[in-house]
């Protein structure tokens, strides 16, 4: 996660520059015509969270400038608990979907499966909501750089009161660049996918990550790994609602830790499919230590100067280190579990 460095650019334009780090590539083929575009939302037990999001995301697909297209709610409650909220709603424009299979990647795989023969695929979370101006900011951005995948920022607001600590944390802090510029990878909080761009390369979202999520990362890594171009559009942004449960030190370092075990999983499995297993576990092994090490000093120093900011980055650094290290030699923190039918256990492998 990173801080602005550069004041954005304006909404882009088939006829604009591109900055300097990036590739031009052809428009997306008959994209210029009018294409089709579904938005997906997944949800699980956040009926109030879907109730709210739903008519918002109808509201800028009914608003789009030559394009067109439909909003599916994917609910991945065993029960289907989503349904009747969603039939309350009686909103024209938007359909709902059960899928049984419990995990982010089977209901994002079913998200794709729902939006066959449209043009992209536009994520987006159910505790989210969009911007002004969001999803005619990702197409315009797909439209004029015929990329695989458009992403832009996620904005954190804390519902309740968040202590010093946990904002000062980092964690919640959100990426800024300009706009055009080469993404390393995305989330699926916020993002389009060029369907042809998928179906092209047979990529899905990888269901081994199903139930710790970074599902979304390994789609990333597919698309560059193939010569695809993920591009960031910071006129694209939706907000995060992040509710009291989630604005707590345990939560934080819990996160951390999953997020950059998730994160070390991905490398290995990258690593192992070009055969450079040992070596990339070397690497994690030495990253994740350091880590350790770094954020137990700051933590012991802060402690002394009752510096709050610096106890917290240091906390960050030894849940990261921790994760990083688990990654690396197969054990998994998951964030997915799901209560089985007869109560005895979780869902998982």
């Amino acid at each position: 996660m990173s801080t602005s460095e550069q004041k954005p650019t304006g909404q882009p334009q088939a006829t604009q520059p591109v900055p300097a780090d990036t590739d031009t590539r052809d428009p997306v083929e008959g994209a210029e015509l009018h294409p089709t575009v579904v938005v997906g939302m997944a949800t699980y037990q956040r009926n109030d969270d879907m109730a709210r999001t739903v008519p918002l995301l109808v509201a800028q697909v009914a608003a789009l400038r030559g394009a067109s297209g439909t909003v599916v709610v994917i609910d991945n409650d065993p029960e289907g608990g989503a349904r009747k909220d969603f039939e309350r709603l009686d909103i024209p424009g938007a359909r709902y979907v059960h899928e049984r299979r419990p995990g982010i990647s089977a209901a994002r795989n079913r998200a794709i499966d729902e939006a066959e023969g449209a043009d992209a695929l536009v994520f987006i979370d159910d505790d989210e909501i969009p911007d002004d101006g969001w999803l005619q900011s990702l197409l315009d951005s797909w439209k004029a750089w015929g990329c695989a995948a458009v992403t832009g920022p996620v904005t954190s607001v804390f519902v309740g009161e968040a202590d010093d600590w946990v904002r000062a944390s980092g964690l919640f802090d959100r990426a800024h660049r300009t706009t055009g510029a080469l993404n390393p990878g995305a989330s699926s909080a916020n993002l389009l996918l060029d369907l042809a761009a998928l179906k092209r390369h047979n990529i899905r979202f990888d269901e081994q990550f199903g139930l710790s999520g970074g599902s979304d990362t390994m789609l990333a890594h597919a698309l560059r790994g193939r010569g695809e171009q993920i591009r960031w559009c910071q006129e694209a942004s939706v907000t995060e609602f992040v509710p009291a449960a989630r604005s707590r030190r345990r939560w934080v370092f819990t996160r951390t830790m999953r997020t950059s075990n998730t994160w070390s999983r991905v490398a290995v499995v990258l690593a192992r499919q070009d055969g450079s297993i040992w070596r990339a576990r070397a690497e994690l092994t030495a990253r994740g230590g350091y880590r350790i090490a770094r954020g137990s000093a700051r933590r012991a120093l802060a402690r002394l100067r009752r510096d709050v900011p610096g106890d917290a980055r240091g906390a960050v650094d030894v849940a990261s280190g921790f994760g990083i290290l688990m990654g690396a030699y197969g054990a998994v923190r998951y964030e997915y579990l799901r209560p089985v039918p007869s109560g005895r256990g979780t869902h998982g492998p």
